[in-house]
Parts: structure tokens; sequence; C-alpha cells
């Protein structure tokens, strides 16, 4: 058990705490201007990778960022968390917009397989698309066994035993290695990167990549039609007494006069 490389996916995402704006044009949200840090559940992806580490479980530690220059920040992060060297797969900012969970999986994919990864890491989702779909795909282009929404990750015997959360509660599995596990909100609370180890980042390997040296097509194999805000919710208001509820119910049609 002791040796295992682990890769760990770190997308730039919008900040958690910035209000989204749809862009005129209703094909995209506004980026320009607006701050951006890693996914939080790549954080923490990020963070159970350290931890591992710290238990003598894993050997080295590679995160991997797929998008345009900006994404070398949120590499640093990831090795100021406690990673050992990072790939910044290079996509501009154009072809970016439409880089969809398929690409990334296929990139991901390939290279565990350069780097001989033991793991590949991801957070269960991103919070701008919210699709939760590139750990499953990493999974079955590589034919690996998947642990997602991953809660609790231990050692067992050569193996890994993995507590998954699901809409009725909890589910612990085992799998064998190499795998692909994908970080659920209550797996850990990540660290903040100290000032000495953010400086120690910055002379940390960094590999500069396209996807077409792994061999991956980028075309968008879907298009965005339109985006649009949610529709404004109306407010309510208070009524006297039940009779008036019910009148009001009747007068819009809701139940029967």
């Amino acid at each position: 058990m002791s040796g295992l490389r682990v890769i760990v996916g770190c997308k730039r995402v919008i900040d958690y705490a910035v209000k989204i704006r749809v862009k005129p044009d209703k094909l995209g949200v506004v980026t320009d201007g607006v701050k951006h840090s890693m996914n939080p559940f790549d954080e923490i992806a990020v963070e159970e990778a350290v931890r591992m580490k710290e238990k003598k479980l894993a050997s080295e530690i590679i995160a991997v960022s797929c998008g345009p220059t900006q994404c070398q920040e949120t590499l640093r992060t990831a090795m100021a968390m406690g990673a050992d060297k990072s790939i910044h797969v290079e996509v501009d900012a154009a072809t970016y917009e439409n880089l969809q969970p398929l690409h990334v999986a296929k990139i991901l994919a390939k290279v565990a397989q350069d780097e001989k990864a033991d793991i590949v890491f991801t957070g269960k989702q991103a919070i701008d698309d919210d699709c939760n779909q590139t750990g499953q795909m990493v999974a079955a282009l590589l034919d690996w066994p998947q642990a997602t929404f991953a809660s609790k990750v231990e050692k067992a015997n050569g193996d890994l035993t993995v507590t998954r959360e699901i809409d009725g509660g909890l589910e612990t599995i085992k799998v064998k290695l190499p795998a692909v596990l994908t970080a659920d909100l209550r797996l850990n609370e990540p660290r903040y990167a100290t000032l000495p180890n953010i400086m120690k980042a910055k002379k940390k390997p960094m590999a500069k990549k396209k996807p077409a040296d792994y061999g991956v097509d980028v075309a968008p194999r879907q298009s965005i039609l339109k985006v649009e805000d949610p529709p404004v919710r109306q407010a309510g208001s208070k009524l006297d007494s039940v009779e008036t509820l019910v009148g009001k119910l009747k007068d819009a049609g809701l139940v029967p006069s």
C-alpha cells in the first residue's frame, strides 16, 4: 500500500461567494474581473490526498488543471496545500468555455497512465456546472473501480474501504487499486495554506502541456443555446385566517370551489 501515486484534478471556478451574472448575449456567465478559486470539492480531494501522504499511504501527489493561464494559480494553491508537483494542460479562454467533462476525463485518464498513478482523486462535482461526471468518466475510460461521493477513506488490507454518501444515508464499499475516487463535502475540512508553504509552492515543478500532447480532441460535442437567470420568486403575504387562505387558493384555481 505504500508508495501510492495520486493524481488530483483541480478546477478553477468562479468563487462560491461571488454573485453570478449572465452575459448580455445569454450564452454564458460573466468571468472577466470576477474572483476565481479552486473548486471546493477539488480542494477537499487535495486535502485528502495530502492526509494520505501524511499517513504514509501515498508517496507523491500530482495536481492537474485544464484551462487558461490563470489555472496556474489554482495549481500553486494545491501545491501550497501539499501537492508535490503539478501539470497545467493549457487551453485558451475561448476553447475553455466549451470544455466538457468528457474532454477533461480523457486528459486525466491519459495523465494517470503516463504517471503510472494508483489513484485519481477529483471533487464529486464542480460548483459552476454541477455536472458530476468527470470522475465517473475517468473510471470508465481507464476501466478502474470507482468510489464516488466519498465521506471517508480508509486503508484495508491493500484495498480501500470507502464510505459513500447516498440518498438513503451511507454506503460502505471496498475497492481494489488502482481506483478513481470523488470527494463529498463531509470527507474533510481543507487546511489553509501557510505563507511558508505558499512560498515553497513557487519552487515546485509545474509541467505545461496541451490537450494534443495527450491525443485529446477538445472540439465541443454540444453547444449552449441559452443561459438565463432563475425566475425571481414573487413575494409572499401574511393572511389573517384559514378562510382567507382558502378563498385566495380558490380564486387562483389551485383548489376546487
